[in-house]
């Protein structure tokens, strides 16, 4: 258990002031019976890589449950099945599906985060979604009670996964396709290859900002605006590709926020298309 950690060093733009606590599980029978101890008012938060996930500088007044690293288990069950713990990089499943001769889930090579944030978005690139292989789900609550749930018990669409229950992806097992490891590991690289030439990798950003909205892309859309290069503070959204927004050092949570509302306002006002975010927002902005 941390304290006052700032988040910042948790998250892939590289900014978010200081957690209350952050709590690291040593395994999930660890995790349950911590939750079982929690008051049932804590604020909690889930965190894997920290893709997608914007923290306000005034950081987040709770506890931050930190997976990555700690819930990182794949187990092959036979069958083309596989279980895969919520704090599993997306990027190794793919490389551990491809070696063990199971196809279908190459585009995860292309997704910054772990795979519970991948469950819990339904991310997706390069024409693949998560829930298109998912044969059911773990779950967990706040009292530490673990349930299976299955694909039918979502809502389940574009970049969009609700659940009735409060609970959060503990792991899932995947139903993949056996096929030719070897394609499926050159499929990864070509994919990989495509990202690195048309997206700022390796670059302070949280990924896609904005969803496509249906018939077109969010970074055409930006783009056509002119905000390519458009900077506030250290906060700038990217030359290289409209729909991220880049920390050039030293930004402020609250300058990227400013940033998202300044091209949403600006593609609506030109084009009557509300940009819905991808980015999940939490915490509490700095007093002035």
């Amino acid at each position: 258990m941390l304290y006052d950690e700032p988040l910042s060093g948790y998250t892939t733009w590289r900014v978010g002031g200081p957690a209350r606590r952050l709590y690291r599980p040593a395994d999930s029978d660890d995790l349950l019976q911590f939750l079982q101890s929690m008051p049932a008012d804590e604020p909690l938060l889930w965190l894997g890589l920290g893709s997608n996930l914007l923290v306000r500088d005034g950081g987040f007044n709770g506890t931050v449950i930190l997976t990555r690293g700690q819930l990182d288990s794949i187990e092959m069950l036979g069958g083309s099945r596989v279980r895969v713990e919520a704090g599993v990089s997306s990027a190794k499943l793919a490389r551990i599906a491809a070696n063990d001769g199971l196809c279908g889930v190459e585009f995860l090579a292309g997704i910054p985060g772990t795979f519970g944030g991948a469950l819990s978005m339904n991310a997706g690139a390069f024409g693949g979604e998560t829930w298109e292989w998912v044969e059911q789900v773990e779950m967990v609550d706040r009292n530490g009670r673990v349930w299976l749930r299955k694909p039918e018990d979502f809502e389940i669409g574009y970049r969009r996964v609700k659940s009735a229950d409060e609970a959060w992806f503990l792991a899932a097992t995947l139903k993949l396709e056996p096929g030719d490891g070897e394609a499926a590991m050159n499929a990864i690289q070509e994919l990989l290859a495509k990202r690195a030439s048309s997206q700022p990798i390796g670059l302070p950003s949280c990924g896609s900002v904005f969803r496509n909205p249906e018939g077109d892309y969010a970074a055409r859309l930006i783009e056509q605006v002119g905000l390519k290069g458009v900077c506030i503070g250290k906060a700038c959204v990217s030359e290289k590709h409209a729909n991220f927004i880049i920390n050039t050092g030293g930004a402020k949570a609250a300058e990227i926020e400013q940033l998202m509302q300044l091209v949403r306002e600006q593609v609506e006002q030109a084009s009557g298309i509300h940009l819905m975010s991808e980015v999940h927002i939490v915490g509490e902005e700095l007093a002035a």
